[in-house]
C-alpha cells in the first residue's frame, strides 16, 4: 500500500529533512518510527529538502508498507512513537505512482521577521529578529518585481546541482502585523536557499542597502554575490503543498 502522510514539525533540533551522516534529521526520525510500526525498514519520500532549523506547518511525505492499522489511525499510532516536535495529522491511501516530491504542483513558504528593537524570547525560534527599522513599502515594491517566471540564478546558493535555475514564483507578497513582517513565497519549485535569499534581499531593500532597481538589474545579471544575505533558517516555514487529484 502506498500512503500519503501530512505532518508538521519544529525544525530547531534537526539538520533538515533529509537523512544525513552528521546529524539527526526529520526523515531519520520518521523512518525509525515507521520501522517500529511496520516491523521493517520503510523508506520515506519527502516533498521538500528543508534546511537545518527550518520548520513545517504542512509537510507531505509518502511511503509504502503493509499494516492492519486502519489508514486514518496511522497518525495516532505514529504520534505515540514520535517526539513532541514532530506530529502526523492526516494519512490516506494513494496510487502506487504517487510520489510526495515529484507529484507536487506548487509549494508555499512563509518567512517571518520580527522588526523590533528587542527580540521577544517566546518568538526567537520562529522569527529572524532584525532590530533596524525596515521600509516595508519599498520591500513590497521589490517583491512585485520578482514575481513571475524568471531565471533565479542570483537567488540560488552555491552547491546546487539543478539543471535549470528558471522557476515560476507565482506569489511573493508581504504583510505586516504589529512588528512581524511575513513574506509569503509560492511557486512551482524553489532553488537551494532560494526563499531565504529572497528574504535577505528584501531586508536589504528595507534597510537601504539595495533598491528595487538594483533587484531588477541584478536578477538579470544572475549573480548571487549582488543580492542580499541568506536569511537565517528559523524564520522559514513550509506552510502549504498542493497536488493534483491523488
Amino acid at each position: 500500500m502506498n500512503y500519503k502522510l501530512t505532518m508538521a514539525y519544529d525544525g530547531t533540533e534537526y539538520h533538515g529533512w533529509q537523512r544525513q551522516k552528521n546529524g539527526i534529521t526529520v526523515q531519520e526520525v520518521m523512518e525509525n518510527a515507521l520501522f517500529r510500526m511496520f516491523g521493517k525498514q520503510t523508506d520515506v519520500t519527502g516533498c521538500s529538502r528543508t534546511d537545518a532549523g527550518v520548520h513545517a506547518k504542512e509537510y507531505v511525505c509518502s511511503f509504502k508498507g503493509e499494516t492492519t492499522i486502519p489508514t486514518d489511525k496511522i497518525p495516532t499510532v505514529l504520534n505515540t512513537l514520535l517526539p513532541d516536535d514532530i506530529r502526523a495529522y492526516k494519512c490516506c491511501e494513494v496510487p502506487d505512482d504517487f510520489n510526495a516530491r515529484f507529484c507536487t504542483l506548487k509549494k508555499a513558504y512563509e518567512y517571518k521577521i520580527l522588526n523590533a528593537p528587542v527580540c521577544d524570547p517566546n518568538l526567537r525560534r520562529n522569527v529572524w529578529h532584525y532590530p533596524i527599522k525596515l521600509d516595508f513599502e519599498e520591500m513590497k515594491k521589490a517583491a512585485r518585481i520578482l514575481e513571475g517566471k524568471h531565471d533565479f540564478a542570483a537567488f540560488c546558493a552555491a552547491g546546487s546541482m539543478v539543471k535549470s535555475t528558471v522557476r515560476n514564483l507565482m506569489e511573493l507578497s508581504l504583510k505586516k502585523e504589529g512588528n512581524i513582517i511575513t513574506i509569503r513565497a509560492e511557486g512551482d519549485g524553489f532553488l537551494y536557499n532560494m526563499v531565504r535569499i529572497l528574504a535577505g534581499t528584501l531586508v536589504y531593500v528595507g534597510n537601504g542597502k539595495l533598491t528595487k532597481e538594483n533587484v531588477k538589474e541584478y536578477l538579470e545579471k544572475k549573480d548571487r554575490r549582488l543580492m542580499g544575505i541568506t536569511a537565517p533558517p528559523q524564520g522559514l516555514m513550509l506552510v502549504e503543498v498542493t497536488y493534483g487529484k491523488d
